[in-house]
């Protein structure tokens, strides 16, 4: 039977895949994307983009022009455990800081945008099983076709069904966050702008509602995962979440647009197997979502990247998979736990409010807080001065020069 080879399959054609694919196409490598959905499809997400990842779609050449619901936030407003506002400002004409956009558009965008890079994308095309040879990986799909691989990036989500066959899940392993969220049309003046809650009941939790174009906005919570945290009392939150007067006051009246989701957020990275043999796993696969924020797409982004391009830089698969599995940890790693510090600070009222206060001190910290907040900078590099360069704390957004 004739195998199909290639140097690199990837397993996923969400943001991490695809960052991947459209990297390594560009830098010369022969790939090939399977992935069991038909794009366009829905992704349950809070729908905001960081620094982090403006940047990184950028260098991809994805532009916000090419999505309907593309919404650009410079204006962050913040309530306290106690119930004081605090409004944020990013710069606003210096490229983009931060963004809004629906998922099920921007992995639409993604996966067009590596097809026409040249990268061949099958849809439709369920993982099965995989098996570890000397010269690389074979791949089965459901459908019985079966790839050989020289590399393979395991970008399949927090599930991993790569990670699974292979045996690098931990037992009972169900993520580190809940999240849930919906769809809405509102008329609230208010509405119009990116809100976050800390509300004490959810700490170090808290819920949101980021704008979308038109009237439509994205509202949601998100909990630490923990005992007595299941289905019946995250419906509970929820229903009394949207109930709230402060909730109500910024939102007006509300209109639901299809059901409300939820998924689970995985973020352990430093725990994390981010290889095995020739296979690296990226994004949700690597549980790289931030712990403080519960984001996670820059993070995607950005391992997708590096592994592609850990590829082009070793000639064997396990050479790759050790660099690769170096450059995620020197680029994310200390940032993680510095955020999963900060977590635990931040589950305690008083200690969040004393937060929000010192980073409402004046115009510089309010700026600068929602800048470290929205990841134009590592988080950990303000504790660790080996990391200072020239221009770090002054950097542009995305898109700067473009209209």
């Amino acid at each position: 039977m004739w195998v199909p080879s290639c140097e690199v399959l990837i397993v996923g054609a969400g943001p991490a895949g695809c960052a991947a694919a459209i990297t390594g196409q560009r830098l010369g490598l022969n790939v090939v994307v399977v992935d069991k959905a038909t794009f366009p499809r829905d992704k349950c997400c809070g729908d905001g983009l960081t620094t982090l990842a403006l940047r990184e779609l950028e260098q991809l050449g994805v532009h916000p022009t090419a999505t309907r619901s593309w919404m650009e936030v410079s204006d962050i407003f913040l309530r306290s455990p106690r119930g004081k506002e605090i409004q944020l400002q990013l710069p606003k004409t210096r490229g983009q800081y931060a963004a809004v956009v629906e998922r099920r558009e921007l992995d639409a965008e993604l996966v067009q945008v590596a097809i026409d890079a040249g990268v061949e994308i099958r849809q439709g095309a369920a993982f099965q099983h995989i098996d570890i040879k000397e010269d690389g990986a074979r791949v089965q799909l459901q459908d019985g076709t079966i790839f050989s691989a020289k590399n393979v990036i395991a970008a399949d989500g927090m599930w991993s069904p790569v990670r699974r066959a292979l045996g690098c899940t931990p037992a009972g392993y169900r993520g580190d966050w809940h999240a849930f969220r919906q769809y809405f049309r509102a008329d609230g003046k208010r509405s119009r702008k990116l809100w976050v809650w800390f509300e004490k009941d959810l700490l170090p939790g808290y819920a949101w509602s980021f704008p979308l174009q038109g009237d439509r906005v994205n509202v949601g919570f998100g909990v630490v995962r923990k005992e007595g945290i299941g289905g019946k009392q995250l419906a509970a939150i929820w229903d009394g979440l949207l109930h709230r007067p402060h909730l109500r006051e910024v939102l007006g009246n509300i209109k639901p647009e299809g059901s409300h989701k939820a998924w689970p957020i995985p973020a352990r990275l430093p725990k994390a197997h981010l290889s095995r043999g020739p296979v690296m796993f990226v994004g949700d696969a690597a549980t790289a979502t931030d712990p403080m924020t519960g984001e996670g797409i820059g993070q995607a982004l950005e391992s997708g990247r590096l592994a592609a391009q850990a590829v082009t830089e070793e000639s064997q698969a396990h050479l790759a998979a050790r660099r690769y599995e170096t450059s995620v940890r020197v680029a994310l790693q200390l940032d993680h736990r510095l955020a999963g510090s900060l977590s635990k600070v931040l589950a305690k009222p008083g200690l969040a409010e004393t937060a929000l206060r010192v980073a409402n001190v004046n115009d510089w910290s309010r700026r600068n807080f929602a800048r470290w907040m929205f990841e134009d900078y590592p988080r950990a590099a303000l504790f660790t001065p080996s990391r200072w360069k020239r221009g770090l704390f002054n950097n542009q957004g995305a898109w700067v020069n473009t209209p």
